[in-house]
This record gives structure tokens, C-alpha cells and sequence, in this order.
């Protein structure tokens, strides 16, 4: 799938500014994620992703569960806002991802990278679609459309990074789609930071010049007033 870099022209400069995160940025990263994540689809995907103890495979199919589970949040008439919609949460082995969605092992990498196209592309249309006004329950934060397609977004990259590093592949997202993403999400992050160093930052993943890699994190989900 080709990546339209025009779909994201403010990634030029870092951005700091409140501009909303789109059902766009979320197609966006999720192209991107897929066009490198394909580089490496003759790699050994049971080796283990980044930092995490989870494997390239598992990683993957958490994202893809993670952004079909964003858009169903959203898609009941009258979205929870008390609890997750309830769906049966399952891991497939002591450690691994809790997931509504597994991939079939048997269509390989390709069709694994298929089941996140379908699941991003679930959200892209859930967030393009949901009335402005809808609100929805998440853990850290009652969010709206758009804040479920930065979390989207943040999903994406982070854990496309996860994979890259254990696939050896190499990943650097565009600066204004990280830097919206941040704006929406982590209000305490410096903003006169690299914008991907910062996301890794403030997802646990890395150090800032003058602050150490922080041992929890958290996003901050919930509409402004």
C-alpha cells in the first residue's frame, strides 16, 4: 500500500499547537506502520519485540485488537461510559496480551499485517464517522472521536517501534504526527523536544536530555472543557 505523504503536509516542523488528531493521522500511521512492518515479513516473528516480553507476532496483534477495540468503544448508539464494551478478553499464554482478536497463525506474517490494515482501518472509519458530541469510556480518561484516534495513532507507532527494533528494521514517524498525538495525550511532555524522541519518552521508551526514562506512564484521555 502506498503511503501519501501529503496526507500529513505539517510534519515539515514539529508541532506544539492544538490541532486535532484525524481519522487521517490514524490512516496515516497505520500506512506507514504497514509499509515497514512488510520490509521484514521473512523475519523470525516469534523473536521478541524491543523492550516488551511479548513477541513481534503477539505485538502486532495487540495493536491490531487495540485499534478494533477503540472503534468499538464508539460504535454503540449510547457508548459506554462506565466500563469497556464486554467483550471476552482472552491471552493465549501466561504473559501475553489480552485480546478480543487473534490473528490465524496459519496465514502467516501477511496475513497478520492484514489483520491490522482491517483494524486500522475500523478505526479510521468509526473516528470519521462518530457524531462530534459522542463520548465513550476509557481507563485513563471518557474520551471522543478524536482522542480515541490519537490514542490510535500513539498505539501505532510506539508499537510499530517495538517491532522494528526486533525485527531489525528501521522507523522514524513523521514529527507532526507524533507531536499531535502528544499535544492531545501527554500534557506534562516538554514541548521544545524532539517530537518521536519525546513520544518515546513519554511511553516509557527513552530519555530526554535532563529526564531519565520514566518507569510508569500514562496517557490523559479525557475531553478538555
Amino acid at each position: 500500500m502506498a503511503v501519501d505523504q501529503a496526507s500529513d503536509l505539517s510534519d515539515a516542523s514539529e508541532e506544539t499547537t492544538r490541532t486535532p488528531v484525524t481519522a487521517d493521522d490514524v490512516q496515516h500511521a497505520v500506512r506507514l506502520a504497514l509499509t515497514t512492518l512488510r520490509a521484514g515479513l521473512g523475519a523470525d516473528w516469534d523473536t521478541r519485540a524491543g523492550q516488551l516480553d511479548w513477541t513481534c507476532w503477539e505485538t502486532v496483534e495487540h495493536l491490531a485488537d487495540d485499534l478494533f477495540a477503540y472503534a468499538a468503544q464508539l460504535g454503540p448508539e449510547s457508548p459506554p461510559l462506565d466500563g469497556d464494551v464486554p467483550f471476552d478478553w482472552r491471552t493465549r499464554r501466561t504473559g501475553g496480551p489480552a485480546n478480543i482478536t487473534f490473528a490465524d497463525r496459519a496465514a502467516g506474517p501477511r496475513g497478520l499485517l492484514l489483520m491490522l490494515d482491517a483494524c486500522g482501518g475500523v478505526l479510521t472509519s468509526m473516528v470519521r464517522t462518530a457524531p462530534a458530541e459522542a463520548r465513550a469510556y476509557h481507563t485513563f480518561g471518557t474520551s471522543d472521536a478524536e482522542g480515541f484516534a490519537a490514542m490510535g495513532v500513539v498505539e501505532t507507532l510506539v508499537h510499530t517501534h517495538d517491532v522494528a527494533q526486533g525485527l531489525g528494521l528501521p522507523w522514524s514517524p513523521p514529527a507532526g504526527l507524533c507531536g499531535r498525538a502528544l499535544v492531545r495525550l501527554f500534557p506534562h511532555a516538554p514541548a521544545d523536544t524532539d517530537r518521536w524522541q519525546t513520544l518515546l519518552w513519554a511511553t516509557g521508551r527513552g530519555e530526554l536530555p535532563g529526564r531519565g526514562r520514566l518507569e510508569s506512564w500514562r496517557w490523559y484521555s479525557a475531553v478538555a472543557r
